[in-house]
């Protein structure tokens, strides 16, 4: 008997629109201490950290002297800032609820994202969908983030599925690392970065739209 099939999901940039949010979040920390973080250098250099990787590696990028704590202070402030921002706010792809819906009718759902599980949360439950998945591994969750590859280890442990009966879907080479370094078969979606960048993927896609079960499974069936 064929073991069941998953779909796990990277989070930013592939089920919500919250990169730009992230980063206005950060500019609004580090602009208080006189610090600059362009959105050219976050999309080219930071966008596949959590939240205090991207801080150790800005500090370290730009020679800054952290005091005991700061990290702390840093990415909390950063939560708040990224939650006053999205509040309310329907950040969710056009085409996630569908692709959740069609997808989640034939395979077990989950998330493995760099950002903290209770931003994730707070996003699903105000588009409705939270129900959809089976889990959620958050940066909170997990030693090391993308692109090692702990959050999708963890990810189809949860689910009770073989990683190579799993599917991940990415929007950037970090993520993309992660999940094959997992095990598991690759998606990259093009709305963070262009096809070429993602080339490493088993099947490239331009939007949520094109994953069908028909793509799941020819990914799951190959070899």
């Amino acid at each position: 008997m064929t073991a069941p099939g998953a779909v796990v999901f990277d989070f930013d940039g592939v089920l919500a629109d919250t990169e730009g949010l992230h980063l206005r979040a950060f500019q609004d920390v580090f602009t208080l201490r006189g610090w600059t973080l362009g959105q050219a250098a976050y999309f080219e250099r930071y966008l596949g950290f959590d939240d205090r990787d991207l801080v150790r590696a800005f500090a370290i990028d730009f020679k800054l002297v952290l005091k005991p704590g700061d990290e702390d202070v840093l990415v909390a402030a950063k939560a708040r800032a990224y939650e006053t921002r999205g509040a309310g706010g329907a950040v969710l792809f056009p085409g996630a609820p569908a692709a959740i819906a069609r997808l989640g009718a034939r395979y077990r759902l989950g998330i493995a994202s760099g950002s903290m599980r209770a931003e994730i949360e707070a996003v699903l439950g105000t588009a409705g969908v939270a129900r959809a998945f089976q889990i959620i591994i958050g940066a909170d969750d997990v030693a090391r983030s993308k692109p090692a590859p702990d959050p999708y280890l963890q990810a189809v442990a949860k689910l009770g599925v073989p990683a190579g009966r799993a599917v991940a879907i990415e929007d950037s080479r970090w993520g993309l690392a992660s999940a094959r370094a997992a095990g598991l078969r690759t998606i990259g979606i093009t709305t963070s970065y262009p096809a070429a960048t993602l080339a490493s993927a088993d099947a490239v896609v331009a939007s949520l739209d094109e994953i069908t079960v028909e793509v799941i499974e020819a990914l799951l069936n190959v070899g």
